[in-house]
C-alpha cells in the first residue's frame, strides 16, 4: 500500500521492525555489490521455499538509485494538523468519496458486516493513499524492495519484504510484472507492502486470488481486515481519545496522518469530529497531482 514519505515515528517503527524481523545470510551493502546481493539473496530464499517461480522475479532486477535518494529524502512531518488535513481532504477529494460510498454501497455493508470496520474508515484511507486507485505508483515492487533490502539503513526489514515479494509471485497471486507501487515497494490502491498482502489481502467474493490493484471490493476487504487484526472495535468511534483511534495509528503512526484519516471518516460518515482540533477549511480543488501525503512508512502494508 503509499502507497506513503517517513517521519521520525517511522524510523522508530523501522528499528522495532528490524528488531523483530529475522537475520539473513544476503549482505547489505557487500564487496560483491547488489548482483553479488541478489545472489546470496536467492540462496536464502530458495532455502525458505520459494521456487524457480518466484525466484525468477529476481532475474535481471537492477539498483533503483532513485529508490535510495527517495528513501534518504525522507524528513520530519513539519506541517500541522489543520495544514495536512486542509491539503489532504479536498472539496474535490471528499465528493468522489461519498461518491465511492454510493457506489460500492453494497459492498461497504457487507464488509462492516464481517469485519466490523464502517465503510467511512476504508473509503477515507483509499482517497488518502491513491485517491481511489489513481495513483499506485509505477515503479517495480521487486526491484524497489530488493533496492531497500541491499541498502543497510533497514536491510532486514526489507529483506523480509522482498521474500514476501517473491512469495506472492511464488503462489501465482501476482505476476510480478504487475506488481507496481511507490518507491518503497508498497502494492495496490491502498498500498500493502508485501507482507502486509501476505496476511491481509483477502477475495472479497470468495474465489480466486486478491486484486489490491484493479478490485476495488478486494481492496476494501483487505483494508477491513487488516484494521480488523491491529484490533478494530465493532461500534467503537475512531477520533482520537476514541478506541478505534489507536488501530488507524497502526495503518499510520504519524499522528497528523490518523487523525487526518478519523476526520475524512467523519466527513464521509456526517460524524462530528471529536477532537480538541477545530476542524479546518476544506480546500476547493484537489487538481494538484502531488497531494498524496509524504509517506511516513510503517510497520504494515
Amino acid at each position: 500500500m503509499t502507497k506513503v514519505n517517513a517521519a521520525v515515528a517511522a524510523a522508530l517503527a523501522s528499528a522495532m521492525l528490524a528488531s523483530a524481523a529475522p537475520a539473513f545470510a544476503a549482505q547489505c551493502n557487500g564487496k560483491s555489490g547488489f548482483n553479488g546481493f541478489v545472489a546470496e539473496f536467492k540462496k536464502e530464499a530458495a532455502s525458505q521455499g520459494i521456487s524457480k517461480r518466484g525466484l525468477a522475479a529476481l532475474e535481471g532486477v537492477t539498483l533503483d538509485n532513485g529508490v535510495l535518494a527517495a528513501d534518504r529524502r525522507q524528513g520530519v512531518f513539519k506541517q500541522s494538523f489543520e495544514q495536512f488535513s486542509g491539503r489532504m481532504i479536498s472539496r474535490d477529494r471528499l465528493t468522489k468519496g461519498a461518491k465511492m460510498m454510493q457506489q460500492h454501497g453494497a459492498a461497504l455493508k457487507r464488509i462492516e458486516q464481517k469485519y466490523g470496520v464502517p465503510g467511512a474508515v476504508v473509503v477515507a484511507i483509499w482517497g488518502l493513499e491513491t485517491d481511489y486507485g489513481i495513483n499506485q505508483g509505477k515503479l517495480s515492487v521487486v526491484r524497489s524492495v530488493a533496492t531497500l533490502a541491499y541498502d543497510c539503513r533497514r536491510s532486514d526489514k526489507f529483506q523480509a519484504e522482498l521474500l514476501d515479494a517473491l512469495r506472492i509471485v511464488d503462489r501465482g497471486q501476482m505476476a510480478s510484472t504487475d506488481m507496481k507501487g511507490d518507491w518503497a515497494g508498497e502494492i495496490g490502491q491502498t498500498q500493502f507492502l508485501p507482507s502486509s498482502y501476505v496476511k491481509y489481502a483477502v477475495s472479497y467474493s470468495g474465489r480466486g486470488h486478491p486484486n489490491l490493484i484493479r478490485n476495488p471490493e478486494d481492496v476494501l476487504a483487505s483494508t477491513a481486515n487488516y484494521l480488523k487484526n491491529h484490533g478494530w472495535q465493532r461500534g467503537q468511534g475512531w477520533d482520537e481519545g476514541e478506541p478505534n483511534f489507536a488501530v488507524i495509528q497502526e495503518w499510520n503512526k504519524a499522528e497528523v496522518y490518523a487523525k487526518t484519516i478519523a476526520l475524512f471518516a467523519d466527513k464521509l460518515a456526517g460524524r462530528t469530529m471529536k477532537t480538541a482540533d477545530a476542524e479546518p477549511p476544506v480546500k476547493h480543488s484537489a487538481k494538484e497531482p502531488h497531494n498524496k501525503p509524504l509517506h511516513l512508512k510503517r510497520p504494515r502494508r
